[in-house]
């Protein structure tokens, strides 16, 4: 997802090429062990390239400077989160360093298998093990955790950037309706009235696997930060197809104030605007997840 209001929409081009020669040579480099292994993309996303190594590792490489700084912060604190959350996440069992061409550091991580919550949905009994989920994540961070001027911030800060994508949109013909454009509103009135937490950053469902229905794991931690979980838990609205399930979420999130709902339910609006217009440029896998976003907060509750 974007990490500031860029003049277009749509996948950032790669800065650096990067395929399976070059991850290759990485390893062979930097862990000889492991440059055997049969080597095949998997996955390329606005930051990063996936590989999957052999049978159960990933080499996750930067494919723009921003996603380098990005990965850092994985680096650091996946290894001291993870043995805490309930759900499995990739923290790094190796790291590798900028070497040649290839100036930034990169990951070999655990390989996770499932597919992604936008195109396997999770099952109805999945509401409790997301709250479950938040609830063993949004603890208070440490003091050195990274901040996030994007993820986390008090929602007016984001005010701008809704707009400029609400504006995009209606010159694409999708404008943004009165009901979304309320519950925004709404969300702005909320009062900041809890403390930082952990959050992850960009819980959308891309960025969480499931196998038969069941949530087994949240990928993409770069924009890992200590701040606001409302902007997290807008994952309720994203990933939850049913408002059952979506009440059973809210319950097992443990003590979440009203108004961290509210400020929630406006991240979920903000992803949704963000995600449309990038869907409507180049993925409409993006746009697919906006529009559920949107019908869910209407649906309730």
């Amino acid at each position: 997802m974007t990490r500031s209001a860029p003049q277009s929409a749509g996948t950032p081009p790669a800065e650096i090429a990067i395929d399976a020669d070059l991850t290759r040579s990485l390893l062979a480099a930097q862990h000889p062990d492991l440059a055997g292994l049969p080597i095949s993309l998997a996955a390329t996303g606005w930051d990063n390239a996936v590989f999957r190594l052999g049978e159960d590792l990933a080499v996750r490489l930067p494919r723009r400077a921003v996603g380098a700084r990005l990965i850092a912060h994985e680096q650091r604190w996946l290894p001291v989160l993870k043995d805490r959350l309930p759900l499995a996440v990739p923290a790094p069992v190796r790291v590798g360093v900028g070497q040649g061409a290839y100036p930034w550091p990169w990951s070999v991580t655990p390989w996770i298998a499932g597919e992604t919550a936008d195109l396997s949905p999770p099952g109805e009994d999945q509401g409790e093990v997301l709250g479950g989920f938040f609830a063993a994540l949004h603890r208070p961070a440490a003091a050195d955790a990274p901040l996030n001027p994007m993820r986390g911030v008090p929602l007016i800060q984001r005010a701008e950037v809704f707009e400029a994508r609400a504006e995009g949109l209606a010159r694409r013909g999708r404008p943004v309706a009165d009901a979304i454009r309320a519950v925004w509103t709404d969300a702005l009135g909320a009062p900041d009235d809890t403390a930082p937490t952990w959050i992850h950053g960009d819980p959308h469902p891309r960025n969480v696997l499931t196998r038969d229905g069941r949530l087994v794991a949240v990928i993409d931690w770069g924009d890992i930060a200590q701040g606001d979980r409302a902007s997290d838990l807008a994952a309720v609205w994203m990933l939850l197809p049913s408002a059952a399930a979506r009440r059973r979420a809210m319950a097992a999130c443990g003590a979440v104030s009203a108004a961290t709902w509210r400020r929630a339910r406006g991240w979920a609006v903000l992803y949704g605007v963000m995600l449309l217009e990038a869907g409507l440029a180049d993925d409409p896998r993006m746009a697919a997840i906006a529009e559920a976003t949107f019908a869910r907060l209407i649906d309730g509750p």
